[in-house]
């Protein structure tokens, strides 16, 4: 039997519909799967309760969106910050709603797409863009040291132009405060004050490698009159892991570099009454010559002093150096005559402080003296346990040590 080109064709497509399934359309006169069409614009599809136009709204409002009677329903919805900050949100499970589940940012422009689909299946979008007002309460951040080059014991130190007091608002500051160090460099935020936060990780950084810092609070609600502001990135160079130890009892410095002993040094630390303290600091930076004076420390009468001073290394804000002494030669590497620096014969103190960078690690033992405080005179960050340090942490304190899912974050290693 001759079948026609026509009823070839209608059996053809009968027996690819069977086969795709009865929902798809294989052949025919034009129609399409509605699935395979553009997105139409759904914008009698969906209602938002911000409105787009010139006037900014309301950061503290949550954004909602609702899918009209009859018009389908919502998909999806993706509403981003200028600065690529996704919002969080909640999609019914009718698909009918959507709201946001945590505080716009404030001052910023938000895209919202909004991905729906018809009756028939047919996909659907709908754009809007509007701006939030500014916060009249601006919290501004400050990250140190300057950017440069440092030792492995350098700490990182923010500085908040507006106190905060309260344990979640802090937790959304520290969650802001953003470091991206070498993958499995864990490290924590440590509240110093109401103002002042330090970072350090668990162990000094790695030598060779690179530190950053940058502030993800812009526009963020941190409390109901304080959002955060634009807070200029820091990059940091970690350079050699520098050791110095500085044995008062033997009145001996051992000058470590990268693991390796390449120097030792006859010194002369602090005598009774001045002794230099025990612990360890970090290098705050070099002064080819300073005058010191004791009544600028607070030492007077029979103590009093007043020298030019040159290759000085400082290490605390009190006034205590590593510098050449060449007035003290014949003590050096015998017993202790200084106020509390420690010294050295201007040869060795030239070659100190050639070596010497600010960040590295400069530690004092066997002295009699009081110990290093942790803040307020340096960086005595490293004399605080890691597990009293990680207390001072408001997301951190209270949880186990590589449990918490900050300390996950922070531990993944990047791609």
């Amino acid at each position: 039997m001759k079948h026609s080109p026509r009823l070839w064709t209608v059996l053809s497509c009968s027996l690819l519909v069977a086969s795709l399934g009865a929902g798809a359309t294989a052949c025919g006169s034009g129609d399409k799967n509605p699935l395979s069409a553009r997105p139409y614009d759904a914008g009698e599809q969906v209602a938002f309760n911000q409105r787009a136009g010139n006037r900014p709204v309301d950061p503290d409002r949550p954004l909602e969106i609702t899918a009209k009677s009859g018009g389908g329903r919502i998909t999806d919805v993706l509403a981003v910050d200028t600065h690529g900050r996704r919002l969080a949100g909640e999609l019914s499970a009718k698909g009918d709603r959507w709201h946001s589940t945590t505080p716009m940012a404030s001052g910023v422009r938000y895209t919202v797409t909004v991905s729906t689909e018809d009756e028939r299946g047919a996909p659907g979008q709908r754009t809007l863009t509007f701006d939030t007002t500014p916060s009249k309460g601006i919290l501004k951040v400050e990250f140190g040291p300057d950017e440069g080059k440092y030792g492995v014991g350098q700490p990182i130190t923010a500085e908040l132009s507006e106190p905060v007091k309260d344990k979640a608002a802090r937790g959304i500051v520290e969650r802001g405060l953003v470091v991206d160090a070498p993958p499995g460099v864990e490290g924590a935020w440590h509240w110093v004050d109401d103002k002042n936060l330090h970072y350090r990780p668990k162990d000094y950084w790695p030598a060779h490698s690179a530190v950053s810092v940058r502030s993800n609070l812009e526009g963020v609600r941190i409390t109901d009159e304080l959002h955060g502001a634009v807070a200029k990135p820091l990059k940091l160079e970690i350079g050699d892991r520098v050791e110095v130890t500085t044995d008062a009892s033997s009145h001996y410095l051992t000058f470590k570099r990268n693991g390796e002993v390449i120097n030792t040094i006859p010194v002369t630390t602090g005598k009774p009454g001045f002794s230099t303290r025990n612990g360890i600091k970090v290098v705050l930076g070099k002064q080819y010559f300073v005058q010191m004076r004791g009544d600028t420390v607070g030492i007077g009468g029979s103590e009093y002093y007043n020298l030019p001073v040159y290759y000085a290394t400082r290490v605390t804000w009190s006034g205590e150096y590593v510098h050449a002494a060449p007035w003290s030669v014949g003590s050096q590497g015998y017993e202790n005559v200084s106020h509390g620096c420690t010294g050295m014969s201007t040869g060795n103190a030239a070659w100190f402080y050639e070596n010497i960078t600010e960040g590295d690690v400069v530690k004092v033992i066997n002295s009699i003296g009081d110990d290093m405080d942790v803040f307020g005179n340096g960086f005595g960050d490293w004399n605080m346990d890691w597990k009293d340090w990680r207390q001072g942490s408001a997301l951190l304190k209270g949880t186990q040590e590589g449990r918490s899912p900050v300390d996950q974050a922070r531990l993944r290693p990047t791609v």
